[in-house]
């Protein structure tokens, strides 16, 4: 693993670790690790390729984590398109993300290329989170989780996951 991407590894665990326990101040941290990371679409770009022309090999509390969060999201997405999601329920689904992320960051052994791929992913994903949870005043909640299922997108494209598919968040 590059030094790049531990030191990324290293600020993901310590923001989730702590926005887990409830600080406010993880709140702004993992909006700062959201927005370092989104100057971004160009370099999360870059950093998305495949092995090869292969999908990367995922791991089992990689796999376990994603399939949590797919089920999250596609669960709360009928609600989203009608427009009837509260606002607690959004802000759950975004302490379940947040949760899960921190599970991947903590246990997840990956090749350090696939981990690379991965990072870039888990930012954009965690981007989408801050938005759902309404932590971007210009940005429609809705929107957050649009995003969240695109970034679920990227992964089924770039990641080994047999039967993995995003949400369709055009229901």
């Amino acid at each position: 693993m590059n030094g790049k991407a531990k030191a990324m590894k290293r600020r993901m665990a310590g923001v989730l670790i702590a926005g887990i326990l409830g600080t406010g101040a993880a709140l702004g941290a993992v909006a700062y690790a959201a927005g370092e990371h989104s100057h971004g679409h160009a370099d999360a770009a870059h950093a998305l390729k495949l092995n090869d022309g292969r999908k990367w090999a995922s791991d089992e509390p990689l796999r376990e984590s994603m399939a949590k969060i797919r089920d999250a999201v596609d669960a709360k997405l009928p609600a989203v398109h009608r427009g009837d999601l509260a606002a607690a329920q959004y802000d759950a689904l975004g302490v379940e993300i947040e949760a899960q992320v921190a599970h991947i960051v903590q246990n997840c052994k990956l090749d350090p290329q696939a981990d690379e791929v991965l990072h870039a992913i888990l930012a954009e994903l965690l981007e989408g989170n801050e938005k759902l949870r309404g932590r971007d005043a210009k940005t429609e909640r809705s929107a957050g989780v649009v995003q969240v299922v695109r970034s679920l997108g990227q992964y089924a494209k770039y990641f080994e996951h047999a039967g993995f598919e995003a949400p369709n968040a055009g229901h």
